[in-house]
């Protein structure tokens, strides 16, 4: 792999040397609401120069660590099904080699390609997820491969119990009571006690952390394809992500959902940027600061 020409800030390192592996799936094909998704990941990397490498909220600088950006995938247009299987394949190239993966969507369903490919080298992988939808849905308006059934395809895969969903205040009736059965679902919040708790059930079982970024309140991220009213902020979000990261054996991560056409005034890629490298972050150790 060969190192983007325009990278993410401080994600300078070479592949071999790099312990995190940086890139973006451009794929908004089953959206439902409002496109655009697919801009997301190049936008993040534009706009990051405008953000310190320092983080005073974790007191480390994304200059302490070794974290290589490959750029955007090369994804065609239509049908999902050979994206999900290009970017199978390029994070399995990334776990195998012993690095960990973090992708920047595009739409949700791109998680379900990288949930493939880690689930080969981890059988018994779990799956954290933050957002505002269910995802749930068996299928959208006849189709599998949506970004509204992502999280059921995941189940599909890794079977009862292994899910837990955060921040949830969108769904069908049906998907909040399927879920009652199969996996562990929180409504509304990100409640920072119960996702701790989580490291007593989960202790050192891999697990891949997937980001709708719309978990947030439009009020603070308005630049998402379906926004849903009643969502946290950005420092609840970021003390979530540090708590997920630092307690659990994180295998592989995603953030989705950036649609920078709806960006009117660039706030939301400024955002963007902050919790990419909150989350690269995190990902590396570091304690989060109370500034409230």
């Amino acid at each position: 792999m060969r190192k983007n020409i325009e990278t993410f800030i401080g994600c300078d390192s070479e592949y071999k040397d790099a312990d995190i592996v940086l890139f973006g799936a451009p794929y908004d094909g089953t959206t439902s609401n409002r496109p655009g998704a697919r801009f997301g990941g190049r936008a993040i990397r534009a706009e990051s120069f405008g953000i310190e490498t320092y983080s005073p909220y974790l007191n480390k600088d994304l200059e302490d660590i070794k974290a290589f950006d490959g750029g955007e995938l090369e994804l065609p247009f239509g049908d999902p099904a050979p994206v999900l299987e290009i970017i199978y394949k390029h994070t399995k190239q990334i776990i195998f080699d012993n690095k960990l993966p973090v992708m920047l969507g595009g739409e949700h369903l791109i998680t379900l390609g990288a949930v493939r490919a880690c689930l080969e080298k981890y059988p018994d992988l779990h799956i954290i997820h933050f957002d505002a939808h269910t995802d749930l849905r068996d299928n959208y308006l006849g189709h599998k491969l949506s970004h509204a059934c992502v999280i059921r395809r995941c189940w599909e895969l890794a079977g009862d119990n292994r899910i837990y969903s955060y921040g949830i205040r969108s769904g069908t009736r049906e998907e909040f009571e399927w879920a009652k059965e199969h996996i562990t679902l929180e409504k509304f919040e990100l409640t920072l006690h119960e996702i701790a708790d989580l490291e007593k059930k989960l202790k050192n079982t891999p697990v891949y952390f997937t980001i709708d970024i719309d978990v947030l309140d439009p009020a603070y991220f308005p630049a998402t394809g379906t926004p849903e009213a009643g969502g946290v902020s950005f420092y609840e979000l970021t003390a979530a992500i540090q708590i997920v990261c630092e307690d659990l054996n994180i295998i592989g991560c995603d953030l989705v959902e950036y649609s920078p056409p709806y960006d009117t005034n660039g706030v939301c890629a400024a955002t963007a940027c902050k919790i990419v490298r909150e989350l690269l972050l995190s990902l590396k150790g570091g304690k989060f600061e109370n500034t409230k």
